[in-house]
């Protein structure tokens, strides 16, 4: 067997979440948790590694070199531990985790927290070019905008304060990108965030979970992703439950038509409610919402079994509770997440 560092990289605010997922599914030993990434450690990691759903991508660690300021000589470091890399070691890790695919070249994506005196393609360069030299391929320079081809083996960089992570992505493209998303729409929700809303409402086997503002299908996707639940989406657009009924292929959901207002479901049926209501700002209220907002809460009190859960993200929490309280609803739990430059919070709540 052959240990190896990973760090998954994450939305803000999801970190526990991440760590949670790491260890349940006996992934490896948790080592730490920061600023958007998960550190873990695994004796002999496969591709399951892969099989990570809550986290944007997973890398392997090739090197983490401290005492990089914010001069363009701290640049000088970086290119050493780049040239001094274990490289091998790193390639059959790569390859026993999933990643052995034909290699066309380097590229490298880099992101710093704080001013520096230097560009993101200054730290992708230092890095990029031993990389490529050392492995004989060629580089694939992001610094003129052009996004490098498909096929390349891909590093990411990252600085915080004084440190700089240089770790080796196992996939062929971040984990973020589902393969069932062929179609999208404004307010489409990021994959991750949505796993890690299912995650959080705590499904078993049997249940049946709702998504009453389905848009294209994402929450209900994430939830039926290796669990076997009854799953109904519902969205009052019918183009836009077209969109998700594509996207959900022949995984088994039911999709309907229907007003979050006036949710087409018997008191009491449902065990999880997990969705991403438009709260009026890129996808604007509709049918009875549009004048009655606290319908929502209503109905989601009334389909909902008591003792039933409901997770959703919420970009108004204050301004929301009280509607959700007076409709029978109890905050068990609040998350604070950075998503696209937003704030919202994911909320989860207990029907009484």
């Amino acid at each position: 067997m052959t240990a190896a560092r990973l760090l998954a990289r994450t939305v803000r605010g999801i970190e526990p979440v991440v760590a949670d997922e790491i260890a349940t599914l006996g992934l490896g030993r948790i080592g730490g948790v920061g600023h958007r990434e998960v550190w873990f450690d695994a004796d002999d990691p496969g591709p399951e590694i892969l099989e990570l759903r809550c986290a944007d991508d997973v890398f392997l660690v090739g090197t983490v070199v401290y005492g990089i300021g914010r001069g363009r000589a701290d640049l000088r470091m970086l290119g050493k531990a780049a040239t001094a890399l274990p490289l091998s070691e790193l390639l059959a890790g790569w390859r026993r985790c999933g990643g052995d695919r034909p290699i066309s070249g380097v590229d490298v994506s880099a992101s710093f927290l704080g001013r520096r005196n230097y560009t993101r393609y200054d730290l992708e360069d230092v890095v990029g070019e031993p990389l490529a030299a050392a492995l004989g391929l060629p580089y694939h320079s992001r610094r003129d905008g052009v996004a490098p081809p498909p096929g390349g083996l891909s590093w990411r960089v990252t600085v915080v304060d004084d440190r700089a992570l240089v770790a080796l992505r196992i996939a062929d493209r971040p984990l973020h990108r589902r393969a069932y998303r062929r179609m999208s729409r404004p307010g489409s929700l990021h994959p991750p965030v949505a796993a890690a809303l299912v995650r959080l409402a705590g499904p078993r086997d049997r249940d049946l979970l709702l998504d009453p503002c389905c848009g294209a299908g994402t929450i209900p996707m994430e939830a039926a992703s290796g669990r076997t639940l009854s799953i109904v989406g519902s969205d009052i657009d019918r183009r836009v439950v077209a969109i998700a009924a594509d996207n959900g292929g022949d995984t088994p959901i039911d999709w309907l038509v229907a007003d979050a207002g006036r949710i087409p479901l018997p008191d009491g049926m449902v065990d999880l409610v997990v969705t991403n209501p438009p709260w009026n700002r890129q996808v604007p209220f509709a049918g009875i919402l549009r004048q009655r907002r606290y319908r929502f809460w209503v109905e989601l009190r009334r389909v909902l079994r008591p003792g039933g859960r409901a997770v959703l993200l919420v970009s108004d929490v204050d301004g929301q509770v009280p509607d959700a309280a007076a409709a029978g609803l109890t905050v068990r739990g609040r998350h604070p997440i950075s998503l696209s430059g937003s704030h919202p919070e994911i909320v989860v709540l207990r029907a009484r």
